[in-house]
This record gives C-alpha cells, sequence and structure tokens, in this order.
C-alpha cells in the first residue's frame, strides 16, 4: 500500500544564527531566550546558576570551553535546540571577534535568519557591519537586528530610532527579504519572550514571537535535485527473485513522483521514476528533505556523486570550471596553481587553483577588488578552479546545497575552505558592484 501524507505533519525546523561585536550579548540572549521560554532542564539551570549569589549566568550555557568562560567570549560555534507550540529551532551561537570569521561563516551557511546583536552604548560597529556583509553574501534572506541593553540608556525611543536609521542606511544596499528591529535588554528578558512594560512605545512583536511566525517557506523550495551517495545493487538471487538495482540519498530541494522524467548529470542520461522506496515503504512522492531510494525505468550507468534531476526545470550546470566565494580557513594560504580536493554534494573531486580574481577586505569592508595571489587565514575572495571531472552544481543563490562545497588540503585532509559556486553573470556582477563602490 502507498501513501504520500504523513500521519502526522512535522512542526517546521528555524536555524538561526547569533551574531555582532564581542560583547553585545549574543550568548546572554540565548541563554535567557532559553530560560524565559522554559526550555532548559533543571540541571541546565543549576550549571549556569552561580554558587556565591544564587543570580544565573546565561552566557554560561553557550560558552562551554572553559578557554572561553576564562577570557568571557565566544570562541566556537554553540549549537542549542529548543522548541514551542509553534515551531523547532537550532540557534548557533556565532564568535564576535575577529580572527574566528571563518566560524561565523560556516555556521551561517546553513540557516534561515540571522540575529544581528549591536550594543546600544557603542552603536554600529565595524564587526555589526562584518557579520550583517557575510550574512548578506552567504544568502541569508532574513535578518534581525536586536539593539541590547536598553536599560543602560534609559529605554530611549530616541536611541532606538536613530541607531535604526544608520542600520537601514549602511543596509540598504545589501540582499536581504525582510529586516526586522526590536530593542532588547536580553539580561533582563525584555523584548524577548514577552513585550517590555519599559518600553511601551515599541509596537512590534517580542523576539520569540517574530521567530515563530516568521514565513520561511520559500527556502526549501527549488528545482528537483537528488545527489546520488549510494547505489543498491541487488542481483536476481535475492528474496524476491528478481533484479533491484535503486539510488540511494536525500533530496536536496524540490520534489520527484514516480513517472518523472528525469536527467542523469553529469552524463546527461535520460531516464524516468519507476519507483519511490522509504524506511517504512513506498511512495508516490516524496520531497526535500527526504532521504529516499529512486528507481529508474532503464537500467543506466548511474554512480554515487551523480546528480538526478527533473527535466521540467532548469538544470544546473556541468562544468569542469567552477568560480566561487570562498572563505579561507587554514593557516596554509591558498594561493595560486595549488591543488585541492573538494566535496560538492555527494561528489569528490580535484581542483586546481586558477585565479583569485578578487579579494574582499573583510577588516575594512573596503568597496573595492583587491588583487592578490594567495588568501590567508579568514580571508574572502572570488577564486577561479578548474576541476579534475565535471562538476554538477548550482549558483548559490539558487540552491544553497547544490552550490555549496568545502575545500580540502590533501596533505592533512583537513578542511581548509568553504565556497559558494557563482554563474559567470554574478561573477561579473560583483566585481563591477565591488569596484564601483556599490557594496
Amino acid at each position: 500500500m502507498t501513501t504520500n501524507v504523513l500521519e502526522k505533519k512535522e512542526i517546521e525546523l528555524l536555524r538561526f544564527i547569533t551574531a555582532g561585536s564581542v560583547d553585545d550579548g549574543k550568548s546572554t540572549l540565548i541563554g535567557r531566550l532559553l530560560f524565559d521560554s522554559n526550555s532548559l532542564l533543571k540541571d541546565q539551570v543549576s550549571a549556569i546558576t552561580s554558587h556565591v549569589n544564587g543570580e544565573l549566568n546565561f552566557a554560561n550555557l553557550t560558552d562551554g570551553l572553559r578557554a572561553e568562560r576564562e577570557q568571557g567570549i565566544t570562541i566556537d560555534v554553540a549549537y542549542r535546540y529548543f522548541s514551542t507550540a509553534k515551531r523547532r529551532f537550532i540557534v548557533a551561537d556565532t564568535p564576535g571577534h575577529v580572527q574566528y570569521t571563518r566560524n561565523m561563516f560556516t555556521a551561517a551557511s546553513s540557516t534561515n535568519l540571522a540575529v544581528i546583536l549591536v550594543d546600544v552604548t557603542n552603536g554600529i560597529t565595524e564587526q555589526t557591519r562584518r557579520h550583517t556583509y557575510l550574512s548578506s553574501l552567504i544568502g541569508i534572506q532574513h535578518i534581525v537586528v536586536c539593539f541590547n541593553k536598553m536599560d543602560l540608556v534609559g529605554y530611549s525611543e530616541q536611541k532606538f530610532v536613530t541607531l535604526r536609521d544608520h542600520f537601514l542606511k549602511f543596509a540598504s544596499s545589501l540582499n536581504f527579504n525582510t529586516v526586522e528591529f526590536i530593542p532588547i535588554a536580553a539580561l533582563h528578558g525584555d523584548n524577548l519572550v514577552r513585550s517590555s512594560q519599559h518600553m511601551a512605545w515599541f509596537e512590534g512583536q517580542p523576539l520569540l514571537s517574530y521567530l515563530e511566525s516568521i514565513d520561511i517557506s520559500a527556502i526549501s523550495h527549488g528545482s528537483a535535485r537528488f545527489p546520488v551517495q549510494w547505489v543498491i545493487n541487488v542481483g536476481k538471487n535475492d528474496d524476491f527473485g528478481r533484479h533491484f538495482r535503486g539510488y540511494a540519498g536525500q533530496i536536496y530541494s524540490g520534489e520527484f513522483n514516480v513517472g518523472d522524467k528525469v536527467t542523469i548529470l553529469p552524463s546527461g542520461r535520460k531516464s524516468k521514476i519507476s519507483n519511490i522506496h522509504t524506511f517504512d515503504g513506498p511512495l508516490l512522492s516524496a520531497q526535500a528533505p527526504q532521504s529516499v531510494t529512486l528507481l529508474l525505468d532503464d537500467d543506466i550507468d548511474v554512480g554515487r556523486g551523480d546528480m538526478i534531476v527533473n527535466q521540467n526545470f532548469e538544470l544546473p550546470q556541468v562544468s569542469k570550471s567552477l568560480t566561487a566565494v570562498v572563505c579561507w580557513m587554514s593557516d596554509e594560504p591558498l594561493g595560486k596553481g595549488r591543488t585541492y580536493s573538494i566535496k560538492q554534494s555527494a561528489r569528490d573531486t580535484r581542483v586546481k587553483v586558477e585565479d583569485i580574481r578578487a579579494q574582499i577586505d573583510i577588516n575594512t569592508l573596503e568597496s573595492k577588488a583587491v588583487l592578490a595571489d594567495t588568501l590567508t587565514l579568514n580571508d574572502i575572495g572570488i577564486v577561479e578552479f578548474s576541476a579534475a571531472s565535471s562538476l554538477v552544481f548550482d549558483s548559490y543563490t539558487d540552491n544553497r546545497l547544490t552550490g555549496s562545497f568545502i575545500i580540502i588540503d590533501e596533505s592533512t585532509n583537513a578542511t581548509a575552505g568553504a565556497g559558494l559556486s557563482l554563474t559567470a553573470e554574478e561573477v561579473d556582477r560583483f566585481l563591477t558592484a565591488l569596484n564601483s563602490g556599490e557594496l
């Protein structure tokens, strides 16, 4: 018996990050948000309670490393899961220090929304602009700007309005679908879960209510993409007395149906879906992010790393040339002529650095292309690669899963960088914007 309807609709998951400068209150915000929403266990509350005065140190909930607590800063990315009746959440607390920019970059690449914190006593800082710019570059469509420590400025509406207008002027050229502003005092819980009595002038929602209600559905849809992760090949002597050849993996985007005409890339061979299998039984239809096994009408050559796509949608790019925005995460610089391994979707291949088209000055956000022969730790640039075998990819702005990849140092097998693929048109627009000062 086939089924297409889940017995119980799963509550939607929202992934978001907190970003901003050091001491803007990111860790405190997360701790207080979890505490006020009753998302902490008794032992977690006990762990953040001072044995001296009984006060709660909310930042200790995410500042888990000893070095972080000793220095009073966040070094690594800390992930926390919580849920309400309306939505499930995974929140990443990212470092504020410049030298940990790579940590913020990797955490943000898988999120739907960024919460940018601003300490109202310091205003819009260089790191505020840096993290906002990176959020836009990585393709985050929604940001919430929380002006924190409002209690230190007497909960001033004028201070809030001035900073809001300042931020809007800076962010007007960045590619966000929505920008929301919320005045908060994270330490005291003002406008996190409940509306603040101290800021009756603010007519918007508390942060949690906004996170529960924002529409992120458009982010998960797109052209049907299915990278083959495993080939299941059972001979005729199996228990069913027949040959079984299926292709297992996770649907990255879109929907697949029995009867759909599909193309297998990079070979370009065409076929039709005959069956869709899951652990719980067969389906007539499946969509992202389900893990399934697809069976095809034709016994054609399909291997791990190939991409099955629906012919009714625009096909991804198939090429041995790849241009991407790269965030470099290794102490050993990326240089022209060097070779690396990259992992893109389920495909692995070797690549050579052909050119570094631009280096973005992430410390000053200088609006121009900077010629460079290398990218060093935390540098971000536009890099051209040539690959040993054909890659199948979309522009990162169109599909964040098929448009991203990691770069591996072959000598150490360590992840050395992360990349976001660009089309030729996007490269031209990006370089033009950099050189004209539009970014």
